[in-house]
Parts: C-alpha cells; sequence; structure tokens
C-alpha cells in the first residue's frame, strides 16, 4: 500500500482548517456525551445497586472488552479501585485461555462493546450465565447479543463519529468513558465514602498530600505565632512582623481572642493615607487593623486553607490565622508552607 500522502488541503496558508477540524471533534464529542443524560434513568439505577450489593457481600466486580471498548475498561477499572470498589479487567482473549478462574459466583460483570457482537465477548457469556453472574453491559448496540444476554443494558450509541469518514472510535468511546465515569462515581457516593476513603488508595503524591493532609500538619504554633494585641503600637506590630517573618501579625483583644489583623501591606497602605502623621508608629493598632480576617480551622485540609486564600480575587492573602471553636489563636499558617507540601 503507497504511504499516505500530506492532504494539499493543509499546505500554504490553509492551516486554519486543521483548527476548525480539531474543534469540530470536540463539538461532536461534546454533543454526543451531552445526549447520555436522557439515557440515565431506572436500568442505570439498577445495574448500580447491583453492584453495591455484590461489593457488599464480597464480590467483585469483573470488567472486559477489547480493542478500544477494552481501553475504557482498564480506565473503569482503575476508576473504580481508586474510589474503593474493588474491579478488575479480564481481557476476553485471556479469560478463555485461563483468566476465567478468577471469576466467581458473586461477582458482577461489565461488559463492554461498541457494536455488542464481538466474538470474542460472545464466547464468554454462557460461562457468565453459568455461574450466575449478574451482567452489565454498556454498548452501542442495544439490539446486540450482548445486550439481549445482559441483565442492564447502558445505551452509549451515538450518531455520528467525530473521525471525518466515521471509521475511527471517537465520540464512541467519550460516550463509553463518560458513562462509566458516571457509574462508578454513582456507586462511590451511594456507598457513603468520604475524602479520607479516596485518599486512602492514594497516600503517595501530590493527590494523597490534598486529600490527607491537614493544617495542623504544617502550622506554626506557640512563639512562632506573630501576635500583639489591639491597643498595641503599629511600631510593636512592625517589630512582630519583622521578627515572626511571615508578613503580618495578629491582633488579639484583652481576653487574647483573634479581633483582627495587620500585614506588611497594610502598613504601606497606612502611610500612603495618613501623610498628616509625623510618625506612624505610634498609631495604635486597633485604629487601623483589619476586622474579622479570614480564619480556618486546625483540622481543615491545607487545600481548603489555599482555596480560602485565593476566594476573594480582589484581596487575595498570603497567611491565614487558625482559630479554635472560641476564637482564641493557635497557630497559623502561610501559603509558602503550604506550596512546600507540594499539593499546588
Amino acid at each position: 500500500m503507497a504511504r499516505p500522502r500530506v492532504n494539499s488541503e493543509f499546505l500554504g496558508e490553509n492551516w486554519g482548517n486543521l483548527l476548525e477540524t480539531a474543534r469540530k471533534v470536540i463539538r461532536i464529542e461534546a454533543e454526543e456525551i451531552g445526549r447520555l443524560e436522557e439515557r440515565i434513568g431506572d436500568e442505570f439505577l439498577e445495574a448500580v445497586k447491583a453492584i453495591v450489593k455484590c461489593i457488599e457481600r464480597g464480590g467483585k466486580v469483573i470488567i472486559t472488552g477489547i480493542g478500544k471498548s477494552g481501553l475504557v475498561g482498564k480506565k473503569l477499572a482503575a476508576t473504580m479501585n481508586s474510589t474503593g470498589t474493588t474491579a478488575f479487567f479480564m481481557h476476553p482473549v485471556e479469560a478463555v485461555h485461563g483468566d476465567l478462574g478468577m471469576v466467581s459466583a458473586r461477582d458482577v460483570v461489565i461488559a463492554i462493546s461498541k457494536s455488542g457482537n464481538s466474538e470474542e465477548l460472545a464466547a464468554l457469556l454462557p460461562t457468565f450465565r453459568r455461574l450466575g453472574n449478574r451482567i452489565v453491559a454498556i454498548t452501542g448496540n442495544a439490539s446486540s447479543e450482548l445486550a439481549r444476554e445482559s441483565d442492564f443494558v447502558l445505551d452509549v450509541a451515538v450518531r455520528q463519529e467525530a473521525c471525518p469518514y466515521g471509521l475511527a472510535p471517537t465520540a464512541s468511546t467519550s460516550c463509553a468513558v463518560a458513562m462509566a465515569d458516571a457509574l462508578a462515581i454513582s456507586i462511590f457516593v451511594v456507598r457513603g465514602l468520604k475524602p479520607e476513603d479516596f485518599a486512602f488508595h492514594h497516600p503517595g503524591g501530590s493527590l494523597g498530600k490534598r486529600l490527607l493532609l491537614k493544617v495542623r500538619d504544617i502550622m506554626h504554633t506557640g512563639e512562632e505565632i506573630p501576635l500583639v494585641r489591639e491597643d498595641a503600637t503599629m511600631r510593636e506590630a512592625l517589630m512582630e512582623i519583622i521578627e515572626k517573618r511571615l508578613g503580618v501579625t495578629g491582633v488579639v483583644n484583652d481576653r487574647g481572642k483573634l479581633v483582627g489583623i495587620i500585614t506588611d501591606g497594610d502598613i504601606k497602605r497606612i502611610l500612603m493615607g495618613h501623610p498628616d502623621v509625623k510618625d506612624i508608629r505610634e498609631i495604635r493598632v486597633g485604629t487601623v487593623m483589619t476586622r474579622n480576617p479570614r480564619t480556618i480551622e486546625a483540622d481543615a485540609l491545607v487545600a481548603r486553607a489555599i482555596q480560602r486564600m485565593e476566594e476573594d480575587p480582589r484581596r487575595l492573602i498570603t497567611c491565614l490565622m487558625i482559630v479554635d471553636d472560641q476564637g482564641y489563636p493557635i497557630g497559623i499558617v502561610h501559603m509558602h508552607d503550604c506550596l512546600r507540601t507540594g499539593i499546588a
């Protein structure tokens, strides 16, 4: 076969045509995925219930498929395992050569196939039936052999592929991935799992840190907390900011509760806003501090602390005071502390 040549349409000044091709691919796939919403109904709910019941009685999810559908299946297995649902991908060819031994009668099978008529999957269906497995089909052909032999059918048919010739699985695989994700996350939600459960399966890397690391693990405490009383002078506040090197100091009342905050940026603004003051150092902190500063709890996730600092684009901050449930300051965390964890 002759080696394909570069399409002359995209030579010279016509590269803009290629951009439109790329945009059309994204548009078609987005439209096809959008059409899936109307197909999420009772059949989907029953499939979720069957899988949850399977897991609760000690079973597992066996996922199978071949070609591009097999790749979707591998992704689904990975998503399920990371969200606490025990799942294994079983290649249909390897299955008939011994891997069927991993399947028990307690398991649920998810079979993925665009046509629903692949010979490799068809060869497995009698064994699944003999074992008594419930079968969930994710297929683009609701009248296929796979659909007829399955207990639950999740229809992922598409009107068109994003491939201009309708040959390469594109929109169809995107829809299969979207349906598979909907299934995995629905199971995750039904089982009532929490972020901590998700983090248990992701102990390494930034994801594990995002889900496990708490503010109390990195906050400055004790003598490291910059604090002044509200009747202190700006000189005292400036000395505290310089000594603790966090660019900020908390302000407490006579009972020790946090009532405000002063930053080095505030000092610059005070200088500009009080040109008639001969010595800014003698201004009382309580008259110029920012009241009701943003705070966070010690048990909050570090990822949440970063969000808290950045939640107001017009007033980004770099530090958060940590207070107890009575409003007493017990720590402080700087954005740099958060960044050093590798989360952001």
